[in-house]
């Protein structure tokens, strides 16, 4: 009878140990998800900001071609007589969470595209759209460049 007094708690600290196993694993699990959804949001941010880029660049009037000179000129394009809007809002940096981004400028002057400003190692390595094939050899966020160059 005396051996077998502490077997319920052997029993005991065995349940709290795998439970708390499972979650560290559970929170893991949660991190990385979001982790990965914050990137498939960068993703859909940084290439709407090239699309209201292209936008702007192609409703210049007359021929010569011009880029916004920031990022508040693509929510309301008053060049012409008939206002567009190419954004309808500045977006945050999904990663960074900050509405500042780094810009990229044209060598004419203007915006020509977006980063993050994260130095952070992305999860994402492979399997991006061809119009985004350069990021597979990203090693940071920061090198994720979502630009428009007119071909």
């Amino acid at each position: 009878m005396a051996r077998q007094q502490g077997f319920s708690y052997v029993i005991a600290m065995f349940l709290v140990a795998i439970l708390t196993v499972l979650s560290v694993r559970a929170i893991e699990n949660t991190l990385m998800r979001e982790r990965r959804d914050k990137e498939k949001e960068l993703l859909v941010v940084g290439q709407t900001y090239t699309n209201a880029i292209r936008a702007y660049y192609l409703n210049t009037p007359g021929f010569a071609k011009h880029y916004p000179p920031d990022l508040q000129s693509l929510l309301q394009d008053q060049r012409t007589t008939r206002l567009s809007r190419p954004l309808r809002k500045l977006y945050r940096d999904p990663i960074t969470g900050s509405q500042e981004w780094g810009l990229i400028e044209s060598p004419d002057g203007g915006l020509m595209g977006v980063y993050s400003l994260s130095l952070r190692q992305p999860v994402k390595v492979d399997g991006f759209p061809s119009e985004m094939a350069q990021f597979v050899k990203a090693t940071k966020y920061q090198d994720w460049k979502f630009v428009y160059e007119p071909s």
